[in-house]
């Protein structure tokens, strides 16, 4: 956060908190229980607030829609996602899709713009079923012994089985529960760094940084394994893999190093996998307390399925089981925040926003904006019609983001996330585990923090 206020009193600058700590600001609380300390202050001052860190170090917290809009769309060439977002999530991703920038950046996404075409999706979702049909024999052994189990480990092996093959080709599912636990780790490790913490340098053998780097050579082994394998072949698939292997500089018609192929390829697996796995984790614990949306859940997908499978092609006669997920995203958006930095002055809203300054947009409470949603806890799909969606703002709904770096995969998530759901809701009633905690892990991601027990009862 790297920001000095100006001093001219004609610039109107955005109202702070009151109680900040005369050295510190707002550097606690914010560590401590930032979801919780943001909800706070978004009831209590509105839509554009102040916070100060250490002195002389402040930020916005920006949650209006039309205010979301003029950063991510109307004067998105003002705004970058700056060291606070980029360093830390450059420690795991490298130069990816994700942290890079300018002209590079959009080479690399021109590059993979095809693979997530419709006519690609389309192709994917054989593979989503089929990757879930490999885990019925497991539910249904669960579900005639009534034993309870983490769902949030199932939905993150199963999406990261299917992120492998559909984008690369590559089964990683033997390796998925160590993937996985490396990345929790790697994540939490991100998460925390973007937080106002004195920093420590990675060199330095702190316990925290010793187990991060253990947890990014684990990644790294699985991602190299990919590339070597690959590159070994005479005959690769067409995949998205083998684009950017195929990919040449323009001037000087060098391919992608193994460096450049890494960075590229663990963005889009830790992308691909996180963030669907956590949408479907709480969309099966919405099952759990909303018995009428299970069951129309169910209806719809027992008309149309029939006891199959289902196809992309099913999902255009499955409207409600899309509504679901998109109404899980918004009160529970795995990606819940989104930096950015203000390269130069700007206004927002009326206030003065200077250069440099760090503008955090905020899924979770825009997506809670009750002048956008009516009694914005409820769940209701109902919200997600073509004619309801239509009437909102643009940017009241944004769980991918917007602007010219919008979500790449976001109808792959979309798809893949409505075809395991319509499958669950086929087969299973969905019960929470007795006495089961429920509560959030916002380190990163917006993660169940204790994952979630479920019991599954196998329907006639």
């Amino acid at each position: 956060m790297e920001a000095t206020l100006p001093t001219s009193s004609e610039k109107r600058l955005a109202p702070m908190p009151r109680g900040q700590h005369w050295l510190f600001g707002s550097f606690l609380p914010v560590r401590n229980d930032l979801l919780n300390f943001y909800t706070r202050a978004f009831r209590e001052m509105g839509d554009i607030i102040r916070f100060r860190g250490l002195p002389g170090l402040y930020w916005h917290l920006v949650l209006h829609p039309s205010h979301v809009e003029h950063v991510l769309l109307r004067n998105q060439q003002n705004y970058r996602k700056g060291k606070v977002f980029d360093g830390p999530i450059g420690l795991i991703t490298g130069n990816g899709l994700l942290t890079s920038d300018g002209d590079f950046w959009r080479r690399q996404r021109k590059l993979m713009q095809p693979s997530f075409h419709r006519q690609a999706l389309a192709g994917f979702a054989a593979t989503m079923t089929e990757e879930t049909e490999k885990l019925l024999p497991r539910w249904d052994a669960l579900a005639a012994q009534g034993a309870p189990f983490d769902i949030a480990q199932d939905m993150a092996a199963l999406t990261l089985s299917i992120a492998g093959l559909t984008l690369f080709s590559t089964p990683v599912g033997e390796e998925a529960d160590a993937f996985g636990r490396s990345l929790r780790l790697a994540f939490d490790f991100v998460g925390f760094k973007m937080r106002p913490t004195l920093p420590v340098p990675l060199w330095v053998p702190t316990p925290a940084n010793l187990r991060f780097k253990a947890a990014r050579r684990r990644l790294d082994a699985t991602v190299y394994r990919i590339i070597e394998t690959r590159r070994k072949q005479l005959a690769p698939p067409p995949d998205l893999l083998s684009m950017l292997m195929a990919a040449r500089d323009e001037e000087t018609g060098a391919g992608m190093s193994d460096e450049q192929l890494r960075d590229e390829i663990i963005t889009l697996l830790l992308a691909g996998h996180e963030t669907t796995a956590i949408t479907l984790t709480w969309a099966a614990y919405i099952l759990t307390q909303e018995p009428a949306v299970a069951e129309r859940l169910h209806d719809e997908a027992a008309s149309v399925l029939r006891g199959a499978a289902p196809t992309a092609d099913d999902l255009r006669r499955m409207p409600y089981a899309r509504m679901v997920i998109e109404e899980t995203m918004r009160l529970y958006p795995p990606a819940w925040g989104l930096p950015r930095e203000a390269i130069n002055d700007d206004e927002i809203g009326g206030y003065h926003i200077p250069g440099r300054t760090l503008v955090a947009l905020n899924q979770f409470l825009t997506h809670r904006h009750p002048d956008f949603w009516e009694d914005p806890e409820r769940f209701d799909p109902e919200r997600f019609t073509p004619e309801r969606a239509a009437a909102r703002p643009m940017f009241a709904y944004f769980p991918f983001g917007g602007g010219q770096r919008v979500c790449i995969g976001s109808q792959f998530a979309l798809m893949e996330a409505a075809l395991v759901l319509a499958r669950l809701a086929q087969r299973y009633r969905i019960r929470l585990a007795p006495q089961h905690p429920i509560e959030f892990d916002t380190m990163f991601t917006l993660r169940p923090k204790h994952g979630v027990q479920v019991i599954f009862e196998r329907r006639a």
